[in-house]
């Protein structure tokens, strides 16, 4: 009877969770205690070890099973788990004695779990301290816990950049090697497990106090521009609130009062952390197409026709917060889109559609990656909207090599008369006379190469060539010249954490004029994520 015994504990511990030398992750949350040992699929009457362990069920409640009633009674353990399944056995036999059952504990027994006992006291002790310093650290972390619902993610980048030629128009290099940074704080809360709200605290210093790019007004072009230079004088802002929720499986809504990006209610059909500020293309103008970069505050939804294919349709105003003339959620600036994606293994396309409207002194209609003139083809004074149709796609042709392209073309309109400061294409301009119904025309595109893991795990050297917006015919004023944007990185990947990403372009004809000096953007950029 004692070998039965001895055996039937030794067999019990089989089926306790590994602890410390953990099974597979699916593996690791076990039934409650069975009530027969027919319940245990796998276990025969012929197994040599159905006496023992149908003694322990039976007499005294000691075996517990896996999720899907198997007890899997041929795996290895440590003596540790040996250890964690004697102490629930001693603790369920003093349950019996206490209730007064001790008639069904025999003599033998008690005394095989005695020896038991004391063979593996030390392990006792340790399993005992650990649990007991575990229970103090989960107390701790409940009581200093932020929130139950949220947690906090964010990106601090830092740049060292400068750049080399003479100012647009000018006959000299206006600008000077700078340090700047910018962080981003994103809390992240979830009330159903499917659905996110993001409230994210903002702070940088790479802008002007009046939230331009120093860099643009150094050189005198937004060509220059990097992909993160926002913000200014470390001002802690909110700049950004998205809510996302599913109703089913195949449709879900995005909305947010502020800070809501094409980026944020769709994808911009580019390879994973190319377009990721931190971590992918450093230019502005290099990062995406131009089409997704406009927002403010709207919603929008996101509906799977199939698994692959996803259509977006969304609106967003441009200060839905202001309930004054020419503002507000319907009767101020505005953007929608209709975006159609198909992802496939390898890669993916997208085609889309913006209409939008600028009233005057806040026109940017190529999202200050091109030319002034596309800028603003009406200049900023004439209220002005635009209607543009894109096409971006990547597809990767093996683990270490991916090919990404984007274009668009874009149709502006006047909405007013007057006079009007429109750009010359050499950092100034010139005051000509707009009606009512003229029309322009904007296009863009580039292509990039981009290698996976080349150096090592985690790292992504890349080139890309583009074409910057430019305004191709006008009623007013076209660009004179075509623009070429030329770049290289190469992020290098220091841990999971962190990333330093030397990078290079230059412009050819800056400003879509060719009697402006090209000029050379160099930049490191470290990212920390965490």
């Amino acid at each position: 009877m004692l070998k039965i015994i001895f055996h039937s504990f030794f067999i019990l511990f089989l089926a306790i969770p590994a602890v410390w030398a953990a099974p597979p992750e699916n593996d690791r949350n076990l039934e409650g205690q069975v009530n027969s040992v027919s319940q245990l699929s796998d276990i025969k009457p012929s197994d040599w070890a159905f006496q023992a362990l149908q003694s322990l069920v039976e007499r005294y409640g000691c075996i517990a099973g896996y999720p899907n009633a198997t007890y899997r009674g041929d795996r290895a353990l440590s003596r540790y788990e040996f250890a964690a399944g004697l102490n629930a056995c001693l603790d369920r036999v003093n349950e019996l004695i206490a209730a007064g059952t001790n008639d069904l504990v025999k003599k033998e027994d008690l005394t095989v779990l005695q020896n038991l006992q004391t063979e593996f006291a030390t392990e006792l002790a340790t399993l005992r301290g650990r649990v007991n310093t575990l229970e103090a650290h989960t107390a701790t972390l409940e009581e200093q816990q932020f929130s139950t619902t949220t947690k906090l993610t964010a990106q601090i980048i830092t740049a060292v950049s400068d750049t080399f030629g003479n100012r647009v128009g000018g006959d000299r290099d206006d600008s000077r090697p700078y340090f700047a940074n910018r962080g981003r704080l994103n809390l992240e809360s979830s009330f159903t497990g499917k659905d996110l709200l993001r409230v994210r605290l903002e702070f940088g210093n790479f802008a002007n106090s009046n939230g331009t790019s120093q860099i643009a007004a150094a050189t005198g072009t937004g060509m220059t521009r990097l992909n993160f230079d926002y913000d200014s004088n470390d001002t802690l802002l909110v700049p950004h609130i998205r809510y996302y929720f599913p109703v089913s499986d195949s449709l879900n809504f995005v909305v947010g009062p502020t800070g809501i990006g094409y980026t944020d209610i769709s994808t911009t059909v580019t390879p994973p952390t190319i377009a990721d500020d931190g971590n992918g293309v450093p230019s502005l103008f290099g990062s995406y197409s131009p089409l997704f970069r406009r927002g403010g505050g709207g919603g929008a939804a996101n509906w799977n026709i199939t698994k692959d294919l996803v259509l977006t349709l969304g609106y967003l105003a441009s200060t839905p917060n202001t309930p004054s003339g020419s503002n507000g959620l319907f009767d101020g600036g505005y953007n929608a889109l209709a975006h159609l994606a198909y992802y496939g293994e390898q890669g993916a396309i997208g085609v889309a559609y913006s209409h939008g409207y600028s009233p005057a002194g806040v026109v940017d209609v190529a999202a200050g990656t091109g030319s002034a003139l596309s800028n603003a083809p009406f200049g900023n004074n004439i209220a002005t909207s635009n209607d543009i149709v894109g096409a971006q796609g990547f597809y990767r042709f093996s683990p270490n090599f991916q090919i990404h392209a984007w274009g668009g073309y874009i149709w502006a309109n006047a909405k007013s008369s007057g006079l009007s400061d429109i750009s010359n294409g050499r950092g100034g301009t010139d005051s000509l006379f707009v009606n009512n119904g003229d029309n322009a025309n904007v296009w863009f595109g580039a292509i990039g190469m981009s290698f996976p893991d080349v150096g090592g795990e985690g790292n992504l050297p890349g080139i890309l060539f583009g074409i910057p917006p430019r305004v191709s015919n006008s009623d007013v004023r076209q660009d004179r010249d075509n623009a070429y944007h030329i770049e290289a990185f190469y992020r290098y990947r220091l841990n999971d954490n962190i990333s330093v990403t030397p990078g290079f372009w230059m412009i050819l004809n800056p400003e879509n004029d060719s009697r402006n000096d090209t000029q050379y953007v160099g930049v490191i950029r470290t990212t920390f994520d965490f």
